[in-house]
């Protein structure tokens, strides 16, 4: 019984098979019988379903050495953007989602974000450090222009003086230009704009409704004039897919103005490496096993190694290239290698808020 997956022009997975997590799996295949080739058959092209998702907090904290910041806030669960490598899609799974289509198209969102970050802030034990928008889904992903959940995030920041990085691949980020430029004089917001390809073909189905290539080095040049300092990820870098253009990657985005760069090599953990097979034999076939040999080698002969220190970017001969690669190409561009650019958490203070005691100090 064969598997037969179905590309959807907008979305990057080609199934919806069960979570991991659910008792039952049902599983779509060809009995022979001809069925599957029927037009009449073919399901229509998956929608977009948003759900409101209140939250108590919304700052995650992790204590891993592979990232560079310890605090974060997601506003939303799940990204339609469909970029078939997420590393994000295994935990739609823990809300009995499938990581494949459900992953694009049922969206949460955190209605009362703003709020509940502002009470966080407010909080007698906060302790201000840079906050990273965008560590697992994106912070600007399509539905971001209609609910604006991190315009109201930025604002919260603005106010207090809270330091922020930003991680997109979303050129609805130059939305936002006149509160990043007012945060930025401050020294209080970075950016780091995730490039994977400058060809449009791998692009649309790779990452299907990310902002184009060109959208993107834009999003850097006008963040960059505006004064907001930004650089961009390599990310991921898929060896025999995109690994051909490190260096002209790096080399677009700083004449763009990016003022550092950083790069993650691809990652396929749990639920991943099913769909990324899934989606190479369908559009690089004749390839699928030759990139998924270079990926084994960057990770001690498994689809993925999870260790500390190894997983962002491998271990081997072909992780070795790709590292010293990198540092030559940053050289050659005059950028700085790194992943976090400096931010000011000495200048947060909480506003004055009605119902607070007023100052004894009468001096």
């Amino acid at each position: 019984m064969r598997h037969i997956p179905t590309h959807y022009k907008s979305r990057g997975a080609l199934s919806n098979r069960a979570s991991r997590f659910s008792a039952a799996h049902a599983v779509d295949f060809d009995d022979g019988w001809g069925g599957a080739d029927d037009a009449e058959d073919t399901p229509a092209r998956p929608a977009t379903h948003l759900h409101a998702d209140p939250a108590r907090r919304v700052i995650s904290r992790n204590n891993s050495p592979d990232v560079p910041f310890n605090a974060s806030i997601n506003p939303y669960k799940g990204c339609s953007h469909g970029c078939i490598y997420c590393f994000a899609r295994p935990t739609h799974e823990y809300l009995d989602h499938s990581a494949g289509l459900d992953f694009e198209t049922e969206i949460y969102y955190k209605p009362d974000a703003a709020a509940r970050f502002e009470a966080e802030l407010r909080a007698p034990g906060y302790r201000c450090e840079p906050i990273t928008l965008g560590a697992n889904t994106d912070p600007y992903q399509p539905d971001e222009r209609q609910l604006g959940v991190t315009r109201d995030l930025l604002a919260v920041a603005d106010r207090y003086n809270q330091p922020l990085s930003i991680i997109t691949k979303g050129a609805l980020i130059t939305r936002d230009i006149d509160r990043l430029a007012a945060m930025a004089e401050r020294d209080l917001v970075s950016v780091m704009v995730s490039m994977t390809s400058l060809d449009a073909g791998i692009k649309r189905t790779l990452e299907p409704r990310a902002a184009g290539p060109q959208q993107r080095l834009r999003a850097i040049t006008a963040l960059a004039d505006a004064g907001v300092p930004v650089g961009v990820l390599v990310a991921p870098v898929i060896p025999a897919i995109t690994d051909h253009e490190l260096e002209s990657l790096v080399e677009k985005s700083a004449a763009a103005g990016a003022a550092t760069a950083g790069y993650v090599v691809l990652r396929l953990p749990h639920s991943i490496s099913g769909l990324f097979r899934e989606w190479l034999d369908t559009h690089y076939p004749q390839r699928a096993d030759h990139v998924m040999s270079l990926i084994q080698q960057m990770h001690g002969g498994r689809d993925y190694d999870a260790r500390w220190g190894t997983r962002m970017r491998g271990s081997g001969v072909h992780a070795q290239l790709l590292a010293r690669r990198f540092e030559l190409a940053c050289k050659r561009a005059g950028i700085g290698a790194r992943r976090r650019l400096p931010l000011d958490s000495s200048r947060f203070r909480c506003p004055p808020a009605a119902g607070d005691q007023q100052s004894l100090d009468f001096g």
